[in-house]
């Protein structure tokens, strides 16, 4: 397993975050508290439309709330993203790239979490982990809510 820690000082987080989507082959699926983040979207909705699966639950709360969340524009392209259905806050940051990488910590996928705020982020490269999360991923996943 190799590990890669980020989020102290600037990183430029999001530049790898986005490198790593675009190098997607198979699958991108996603949990987010918040998700405003163009770059990010945008490399998730590419890789969408050279036929990788992209798909997501998002914190119900936020995507009510935030202006500029991306919920709305990865429906609008076709990519199966939900709400999540549970009554608490869905506070995960997760994104599983492949079945082999997770990204995780407090790091949201917004432009604070780049620019502002002082969050960190877990790149993990181990098959066997992306496994774990992607349990965790189906288990929310099927109790979310279409949109």
């Amino acid at each position: 397993m190799r590990l890669f820690p980020f989020g102290f000082g600037d990183d430029g987080v999001a530049a790898r975050l986005v490198e790593l989507l675009q190098g997607a082959q198979e699958s991108i699926y996603f949990l987010a508290f918040s998700f405003t983040s163009d770059d990010l979207a945008q490399a998730m909705r590419g890789r969408a439309d050279a036929g990788v699966t992209v798909s997501g639950v998002m914190e119900d709360a936020q995507v009510k709330s935030n202006q500029g969340t991306e919920f709305d524009l990865f429906v609008q392209s076709g990519l199966d993203v939900r709400r999540d259905g549970n009554s608490g806050q869905m506070h995960h940051k997760v994104i599983i790239i492949d079945r082999s990488i997770v990204i995780t910590g407090s790091y949201n996928f917004t432009a604070s979490a780049e620019d502002r705020n002082d969050e960190n982020l877990v790149i993990l490269f181990s098959p066997e982990i992306a496994e774990l999360f992607l349990a965790e991923f189906e288990r929310v996943f099927d109790t979310a809510q279409q949109p």
